[in-house]
């Protein structure tokens, strides 16, 4: 399920899945995958500045002004209006950013909640290398999960 960006329905769709799942062939019991948005760094500070791009990106959909990602900024309260603001985080509700150990709590939680068999990620991250690192932790985190 794509709650990276319809998180409002993502409950409602987990339990309609598993409510009217029909074992086949390929698949005997539901298998849940939401997909969501993660930025990881080394730090909880460094995340949340590479998390500005999405941000950004999410408040373009506000807008109307869709386009490429843009590189992070120093204070996306300036980008924003406050208006926008509530509304971008809504939409990023299940949206993930911080350090390994911030990340390890916060999608420990989402799967417990969620009863996700398995989680998508997206790292919406402006710098190819930084995202190639936040995919790397997450991928650690994920690892640590499962132990």
């Amino acid at each position: 399920f794509a709650s990276h960006f319809a998180p409002d329905a993502l409950m409602q769709a987990l339990a309609v899945y598993r409510e009217r799942f029909k074992p086949s062939e390929q698949l005997a019991a539901p298998y849940a995958m939401p997909g969501i948005n993660v930025v990881a760094a080394e730090t909880d500070a460094e995340a949340r500045h590479l998390a500005t791009s999405l941000q950004q990106r999410f408040v373009g959909m506000v807008r109307g002004a869709r386009g490429k990602l843009q590189p992070p900024v120093d204070d996306i309260e300036q980008y924003w209006s406050p208006a926008e603001k509530a509304h971008v985080s809504g939409m990023l509700r299940y949206a993930f950013i911080g350090s390994p150990e911030t990340l390890k709590r916060s999608l420990g939680a989402f799967v417990r909640e969620t009863g996700a068999d398995e989680i998508m990620v997206t790292a919406p991250i402006f710098d190819h290398e930084q995202r190639k690192r936040s995919y790397e932790l997450v991928a650690e985190v994920a690892a640590d999960l499962k132990r």
